[in-house]
């Protein structure tokens, strides 16, 4: 049974723009949203409120969508944080990309508080947020879980319980992991046959129609083909994702040469073009030897 009537956003760029309009579709009464760059007025027809404070004071749920670990910890903790302001019995969703151990203490602080909190990324870019088909990936207690899956429904095609708290956050880096290595085995692949002379509709002719192109890398190949980098993705966080797995792997002690050269490859799209879909590594990489798109 849905007990949530009220959600605020904090952060509010491109995917929870989308993911409130499912929200108001799908039956929460009232949605509203935090973002520093504007305090009042509407967003994307979502009122905006003037503080974190004042957005948290009166919903039933918060939902976090921001870039990295540092921008969740200045959010969450603090006089001015999130958890300084809400009430026990509040449920907290962070939808953030951000690393495990950011998740934990989240987990641990909300709880000290009484708050339920549920770390639960997305797979999907905004293509996806804009049907209403993401997929949840999310870590925290079952109970914490079972009252959030209502909610996290209406923005996903499925939502999946990986585990306990900071779960939801490493099935991310799983996912985006091979999705930022088959982007740089893709991007190595077609610089080869271009500079090998085949010609260049013919190459992406070719590569757009088999089965070893994922759906997701054939959409980014079609971007790399039209020069069109109109951002789903930007590289910044692709390239912060793969740090983060990174972290990760040395943490773990897990040997991972393919993850870690990919990470360094596409830290080449971060430094070109930061704000641009991290599909423009397909024409910055080719540079390197002399191929321009």
């Amino acid at each position: 049974m849905l007990d949530i009537n009220s959600v605020g956003f904090i952060g509010f760029g491109a995917m929870a723009q989308r993911m409130a309009v499912h929200l108001r579709e799908k039956g929460i009464k009232t949605v509203k949203a935090y973002a520093p760059s504007q305090t009042s007025g509407e967003r994307a027809g979502t009122p905006m409120a003037a503080s974190i404070a004042a957005l948290v004071a009166d919903v039933d749920a918060v939902i976090v969508s921001l870039p990295a670990d540092e921008q969740v910890s200045a959010a969450m903790y603090g006089d001015d944080g999130a958890l300084a302001h809400m009430r026990a019995g509040q449920l907290l969703i962070n939808t953030t990309s951000n690393s495990p151990q950011v998740s934990i203490d989240l987990y641990e602080a909300a709880k000290a508080r009484g708050i339920a909190a549920v770390d639960a990324p997305v797979s999907g870019s905004t293509p996806e947020a804009e049907a209403a088909q993401l997929v949840v990936i999310a870590g925290g207690d079952a109970a914490d879980f079972q009252r959030a899956q209502p909610v996290l429904a209406m923005i996903a095609k499925a939502v999946h319980h990986i585990g306990g708290p900071g779960y939801g956050s490493k099935m991310k880096l799983v996912i985006n992991g091979i999705m930022g290595a088959g982007m740089i085995a893709l991007t190595e692949a077609f610089t080869y046959g271009l500079k090998a002379g085949i010609e260049k509709d013919t190459l992406f002719d070719v590569l757009g129609g088999i089965a070893a192109v994922s759906p997701h890398h054939g959409r980014k190949l079609k971007s790399i083909r039209s020069g069109d980098f109109t951002s789903q993705f930007p590289s910044r966080l692709m390239s912060k994702d793969m740090r983060l797995l990174l972290d990760e792997l040395n943490r773990l002690g897990v040997p991972a040469g393919t993850l870690a050269a990919a990470a360094q490859t596409l830290a080449l799209g971060d430094l070109k073009r930061p704000n641009d879909d991290y599909s423009v590594i397909g024409v910055e990489f080719p540079k390197i030897v002399g191929i321009t798109l």
